[in-house]
C-alpha cells in the first residue's frame, strides 16, 4: 500500500489535526487517512449505475420492458463500413 510523507505543515495544523483526531477516537494518521479520502471520493459523487436505475425508475421502466428491448434489438454482428 502507498504511503505518503506531507512536508511543510504548520505547527498549527498539526495540532488541530490531532486535536480533531482525538475528537473522533483515532489516531492522527486515521484521521489524515479519512479526510484524504472524504476529499478525492466524497459519498455525494455520481455512481453512474445508480444515476440509470434511478432513472428508469424515475420512467416507470421494468424489468419486462428491459428483456424486450433485449430480444427487440438485432443480435447480427454490425457489418464494417467500406471506404472502397
Amino acid at each position: 500500500m502507498p504511503a505518503v510523507t506531507i512536508r511543510n505543515l504548520s505547527d498549527a495544523t498539526h495540532r488541530a489535526l490531532k486535536v480533531r483526531a482525538a475528537q473522533h477516537g483515532r489516531s492522527a494518521e486515521a484521521e489524515m487517512r479519512d479526510i484524504l479520502e472524504m476529499a478525492v471520493r466524497p459519498n455525494t459523487r455520481l455512481r453512474l449505475g445508480t444515476a440509470l436505475a434511478e432513472r428508469s425508475r424515475r420512467l416507470g421502466l421494468t424489468n419486462e420492458d428491459v428483456e424486450a428491448l433485449d430480444q427487440a434489438h438485432d443480435k447480427a454482428p454490425a457489418k464494417p463500413m467500406s471506404f472502397e
